[in-house]
């Protein structure tokens, strides 16, 4: 039986260190899942000082932990074999990862459309949008007609789970940027897709981090913001190229009236800023709010600023903000 669910999901457009924040609470739970998404996510998680990178493996494996790929995830079986194999050879036990019989199998058909058609989107060309629109026309195949029994799950949970969200709230194809935006339900109410009641979830913790990016298209991130040599130092300084597809993010100061409707939308109960030591390399802390750009002498004020902002009840549920530095740090 289920005790207990919680929800850990991004505020922006991705890209905001979720996977550092699921591997660090991996270890207090008995199931780590994914509900969304698949290839064209990454996470980026250092264990014992080795950087690991994954893109459809839950990041509860870091920690010895039950991992499912739920039903709303689609996946590459070519990509999903070459992440068990490197898994495996760095020592993790792989037996403890499960796939929804009705995950959806990417095909190369579907790449091949994403890279043909999709490209003005930014889309990262993995298929995702082909093999998610496959399956809303009953024509797509699924896990159980691919994989073997030996990782499939046979859909039950039990005790406290876990739920990690791939991409985030402005990239949720309902509520997001349309349509430069993802395939898949980003919003922590998508988690429910694997099986349980919303009444389970407990607490709904989002992810940010102290300036914005966006891989790939999107008018609310203009190429010419990479002529701006502060917004480059911080792209430069957080390393933002992306896990899956290795291209230059495109940036921009944290946004905090859209950061403020993400966490309103959502029911966002606690939220984490990553990446603060980035601001500190760069020396320059800003934020845009009320459509202006507003600058701090410094990280503690500026971190006081948004505290305030956060708490004025504009986000009843939200009780809990955290400050933390580059998600490849745990």
């Amino acid at each position: 039986m289920i005790e207990t669910v919680d929800v850990v999901y991004g505020l922006a457009w991705g890209d905001e260190g979720k996977g550092k924040i699921s591997a660090a609470l991996a270890p207090k739970y008995d199931w780590v899942c994914r509900w969304n998404g698949g290839p064209n996510a990454g996470h980026t998680v250092w264990v014992n000082g080795k950087k690991h990178k994954t893109h459809i493996i839950p990041s509860g494996i870091f920690a010895g932990k039950r991992c499912l790929i739920g039903p709303g995830c689609v996946i590459n079986p070519d990509k999903f074999f070459e992440e068990i194999r490197y898994l495996r050879s760095e020592g993790f036990d792989t037996s403890l990862v499960k796939i929804s019989p009705a995950a959806h199998i990417i095909t190369q058909a579907h790449i091949d459309y994403d890279k043909r058609h999709l490209g003005h989107l930014g889309t990262t060309g993995q298929g995702i949008a082909p093999c998610y629109s496959d399956k809303m026309l009953r024509c797509g195949r699924r896990a159980a007609e691919y994989f073997i029994s030996e990782w499939l799950w046979d859909g039950k949970l039990d005790g406290r789970v876990l739920c990690e969200g791939a991409q985030s709230v402005w990239l949720d194809i309902d509520h997001g940027d349309y349509p430069y935006v993802t395939s898949s339900t980003t919003m922590p109410y998508g988690a429910c897709s694997l099986g349980f009641s919303p009444r389970k979830i407990n607490r709904i913790i989002g992810v940010a981090k102290a300036y914005d990016t966006k891989s790939g298209t999107d008018p609310l991130f203009p190429t010419s913001l990479w002529d701006d040599p502060q917004i480059d130092a911080l792209i430069r300084e957080g390393g933002e190229y992306g896990t899956t597809t290795g291209r230059k993010r495109l940036a921009n100061w944290l946004n905090l009236d859209k950061l403020i409707a993400a966490a309103e939308a959502s029911g966002c109960s606690e939220m984490v800023i990553n990446k603060w030591d980035v601001l500190q390399r760069v020396g320059v802390f800003k934020c845009i709010h009320n459509g202006s750009i507003v600058e701090f002498k410094d990280a503690g004020e500026m971190k006081t600023y948004l505290i305030r902002e956060l708490a004025t009840g504009a986000i009843p549920e939200l009780h809990d903000v955290r400050f933390s530095d580059s998600p490849e740090t745990i």
